[in-house]
């Protein structure tokens, strides 16, 4: 407007500025620096397309230094005296955060660097000003962008209904930023595969302008057959498409894809780049997959240090279960050098993270020790948080913790009652609470309930209470004894390689039981526990071998099953041991 009163009033002067505009942004390809100092002139003669081009001049460097905070003044003047374009690129900018210095009136000594260093926060408020100005002076782009500030704003700007006639205007200009807000619009209201169609109308408009998060969008539509047919070629080149204009989640799933071949030719050193892109654009599962990637191996040997150093950028970035990955890399040892203090850190970090499994690997560490008293304590407080928005095995954590006195003073009365909050839906907590009850802890003993409890557990696959319940069926507690149903308890408990389990059933088998007396068998079942450490396992061995039951004799095989369960301080395998060989003439080993 000021502009336009100014050509009226002065005539000739305004035609001879507008000449020389023209010249000056002719000159602005090949002679940049020269244009910029004749639209300076003109910018301060108070055309508002000058000073939108010195604006620009400065955001972009072109003729002119970079220079964030002069840019931003002279959009805002050119945006003042009516220029839309400078209105729409002033509300990018605030949305994108500008420094306090845009604000000042007085100019930038050459020396000052503060607007460097100053904190940048979005200004959604004159961001919605600036853009509502392009909006309604018909500018389709800011049109656009004032939909998406009614859409994405804070709760007191935003207005769904306008920002939809907003994206509409701009759509009916050809504003393919117009077709992605209603695509998005549509989206967001969408329950029905004919909602979906609809809003698929308008992305695939705007992917067909080049739009990146539009053709994310449509590639997701496509691999997943919502609103358009499932296509996986085709889903995989909207992902192409995408992934070049740097949208992250696009670099992510085109990786994969071509990893996998899927929709596209494998490639699997160009999917590793992708999800490399991917992952430093701030992706925490892409970082997490090649973790995955380095550390399982393939072609090659597994890369531990490379997949250490990817699960730790996927954690830096929130995704919890590289954090617990870390934790349990720390804990086994696996390519560093084992660290349960390190272990239990990752597992917190986990744990903070919203990850379950790591709350509990923390707390397995609290009740071994290995993490500190206070921090005990935290993990008790978090189990408890939890447990009260009815998460089961935070109850069951709740319970153990105070059954053992984790982060408190031990309570196993209080300790009872969240173990069997949790004995419903959490097998670990059934055998917990049967056990308890049997063994009289927290409540008065009670066999038969707590032989129930233990059945269930059982029953449920948990090899413990399998053994457990094994030990109930034989001796009678809480019920009547059945040694055949016994085996069978023991056997299932077997099957999961538990070496109790086996001795119990050699021991089983070498008689006095209510089942047929089998000693080739008894032995069989005592080698398989005794391989596999038990010490009474291998006094076993060594007795059925020194004296040939079950199979054949074998005296220097005996001595040496006597000699490891010795090491596990069983004294009769010593006294054994220095019997045979007085026996045989051997000296006894002192």
């Amino acid at each position: 407007m000021v502009w336009k009163l100014f050509q009226k009033t002065f005539g000739k002067s305004g035609k001879d500025i507008q000449t020389r505009l023209e010249q000056a942004k002719a000159q602005l390809e090949n002679q940049p620096n020269v244009a910029f100092s004749q639209l300076a002139v003109l910018a301060r003669e108070g055309s508002p397309e000058a000073e939108f081009l010195v604006g620009q001049c400065y955001l972009t460097a072109k003729g002119a230094p970079p220079d964030l905070v002069e840019g931003a003044r002279w959009m805002r003047r050119a945006a003042q005296n009516g220029w839309a374009q400078a209105s729409f690129i002033l509300a990018t900018l605030y949305l994108h955060g500008l420094p306090q210095e845009v604000e000042d009136q007085a100019p930038k000594s050459i020396f000052d660097n503060s607007a460097e260093q100053t904190k940048r926060e979005p200004d959604f408020i004159k961001a919605a000003h600036w853009a509502q100005r392009a909006a309604e002076a018909g500018y389709a782009d800011g049109q656009a962008l004032y939909g998406y500030i009614l859409t994405a704003g804070p709760e007191e700007i935003r207005n769904p209904e306008q920002a939809l006639d907003w994206y509409q205007k701009a759509a009916a200009s050809g504003c393919v930023q117009g077709h992605l807000g209603l695509g998005l619009a549509a989206l967001a209201k969408a329950r029905t595969q004919e909602d979906y169609a609809s809003a698929a109308v308008e992305l695939k408009k705007a992917a067909d302008g080049d739009m990146g998060t539009a053709q994310y969008l449509m590639g997701v539509m496509a691999e997943r057959g919502i609103g358009i047919p499932q296509n996986i070629p085709e889903s995989t080149q909207y992902f192409a498409k995408a992934a070049e204009k740097k949208v992250r989640g696009a670099q992510a799933k085109y990786g994969l894809a071509l990893l996998s071949g899927k929709g596209v030719a494998r490639d699997t050193v160009r999917g590793e780049t992708w999800l490399r892109r991917a992952a430093l654009a701030g992706d925490g599962e892409a970082a997490a997959i090649l973790g995955d990637m380095h550390g399982r191996g393939g072609d090659m040997p597994p890369n531990y240090a490379e997949a250490i150093s990817w699960y730790r950028f996927a954690s830096d970035q929130g995704h919890a279960a590289s954090s617990r990955i870390l934790g349990n890399i720390y804990l086994s040892g696996t390519g560093v050098p084992k660290d349960p203090q390190a272990a239990a850190q990752w597992f917190k970090i986990a744990a903070e993270q919203g990850d379950k499994e790591a709350t509990a690997e923390l707390g397995n560490l609290a009740l071994a020790g290995i993490v500190p008293t206070a921090e005990a304590a935290e993990v008790l407080e978090c189990y408890r948080k939890a447990a009260a928005q009815d998460d089961f095995l935070a109850a069951f954590n709740v319970g153990v913790a105070l059954a053992q006195g984790l982060g408190s003073q031990k309570n196993e009365e209080e300790a009872l009652k969240w173990i069997r909050k949790a004995a419903d839906k959490v097998v670990n907590a059934q055998y917990w609470y049967g056990r308890m009850l049997l063994e009289g802890r927290g409540a008065e003993r009670n066999p038969q309930e707590g032989r129930e409890w233990m059945e269930k557990a059982a029953e449920s696959g948990m090899t413990e209470a399998q053994l457990t319940y094994g030990h109930l069926l034989i001796t009678g507690t809480g019920g009547v004894k059945d040694h055949p149903q016994a085996l069978q308890w023991y056997r299932k408990a077997a099957d999961s390689g538990n070496v109790d389990a086996m001795f119990s059933i050699g021991a089983m088998y070498g008689g006095g039981h209510e089942i047929p007396e089998d000693l080739v068998l008894a032995r069989s079942w005592f080698q398989q526990a005794a391989e596999g450490g038990h010490g009474l396992a291998q006094l076993m061995m060594g007795r059925y071998l020194a004296n040939g039951i079950g199979g054949d004799k074998n005296l220097d095989e005996a001595r040496s099953w006597y000699r490891k369960a010795e090491k596990q301080n069983i004294l009769q395998a010593s006294i054994e041991l220095s019997k045979l060989g007085v026996d045989e003439g051997v000296k006894a080993p002192s």
